[in-house]
C-alpha cells in the first residue's frame, strides 16, 4: 500500500480543489530545465514555474530533460545548464523573500502573500528513451540517475511501439545496478493490462503523469490510469510539465483520492 494523494492544507481555504496534492509534493518528471528539449524554452519561464510551485507547497522537483537519438543531450552539458538554473533560482527566491518581508514590515495589513522561506529542492536526472543511444550510454554508465540514492533510471518508449527486446533492455538496466522507473505507462497505446502485469511482475516501478488524471491525453489514457490506480501499480507521480501554460490547467484537474 502506498500513500494518500492528499494532505489537508491549513493555510488557505480558498485554494483550488486538489491543491492539497502539491503540499510537500515531489515532482518526479518535468521538462523545466530551459532550452534543452521540447520543454521550457528560457530561464524566465523556468523561474516563473518554480515560483508557482513554491506557492503551492511543492517540496522537490526532479528536472528530467529528454535524452534520445533526436535530442542527444550530453551529460556534462545538462549538468552545466542545471547549475545555471539552480543559481538563478536561488537568487530569484532570495529576492522574492526579501521583497515580501519589506512589504510586510511596511504594512502590517498587507494582503501580499509571504514567500516560503525554504526554497524548492532542485535535482537533475533525465528521461531516457530506450533507443540505441541509451544502450550506448548504459554500457558506459554515462547516465543521470534519479532518486535519493541515485540508483534508479527514468525510462520511456515510443508511445506507439515498444523497442525491440524491451524486456531484455529492462533487465540490462537492472544488471547495471539501476532500478527502472517507467515514465507515464498509461500513455503507451500498445500496452494492455497483460503488459503492465508482466512489468510489475519484474519489479518495474511506474510513474504517473498528473495531467493524465484529466483528459489532456484523451479518455483512453485516463481510463488506463484509473485501471492502474485500482491495481495500486503506481509508485511515483510527476507533472511531465513542458510549459507555464500547462499550469493553468491544474485547477481543472479532478485529482483522484486514492492509494498508489
Amino acid at each position: 500500500m502506498g500513500f494518500l494523494f492528499f494532505k489537508k492544507r491549513k493555510d488557505d481555504a480558498n485554494v483550488f480543489p486538489g491543491a492539497a496534492i502539491f503540499e510537500g509534493f515531489t515532482d518526479w518528471h518535468s521538462h523545466i530545465l530551459p532550452g534543452v528539449d521540447d520543454g521550457v524554452r528560457n530561464i524566465e519561464e523556468s523561474l516563473a514555474i518554480l515560483a508557482q510551485y513554491e506557492e503551492w507547497g511543492v517540496h522537490q522537483v526532479w528536472l528530467t530533460p529528454h535524452i534520445m537519438e533526436d535530442m542527444p543531450n550530453e551529460t556534462d552539458d545538462l549538468r552545466k545548464r542545471f547549475e545555471e538554473l539552480k543559481a538563478a533560482y536561488e537568487e530569484d527566491h532570495a529576492a522574492r523573500v526579501t521583497a515580501a518581508d519589506e512589504v510586510a514590515s511596511d504594512d502590517a495589513h498587507s494582503t501580499v502573500k509571504p514567500v516560503r522561506k525554504n526554497p524548492l529542492r532542485l535535482s537533475l536526472a533525465a528521461e531516457n528513451m530506450m533507443d540505441n543511444l541509451f544502450k550506448e550510454r548504459l554500457a558506459k554508465s554515462d547516465l543521470l540517475p534519479i532518486g535519493p540514492k541515485g540508483d534508479s533510471l527514468l525510462v520511456e518508449t515510443s508511445y506507439f511501439n515498444p523497442p525491440m527486446n524491451l524486456y531484455d533492455i529492462l533487465e540490462e538496466i537492472r544488471d547495471k545496478g539501476y532500478n527502472p522507473i517507467l515514465a507515464h505507462p498509461e500513455r503507451y497505446v500498445y500496452m494492455g493490462m497483460r503488459d503492465y502485469d508482466r512489468l510489475k511482475g519484474m519489479g518495474i516501478k511506474f510513474q504517473m503523469n498528473l495531467f493524465s488524471q484529466a483528459d489532456r491525453y484523451g479518455r483512453t489514457v485516463h481510463k488506463k490510469l484509473l485501471d492502474l490506480l485500482d491495481k495500486h501499480y503506481y509508485n511515483y507521480m510527476g507533472s511531465d510539465l513542458h510549459s507555464m501554460g500547462m499550469l493553468s490547467e491544474v485547477p481543472n484537474i479532478k485529482f483522484r483520492s486514492a492509494y498508489i
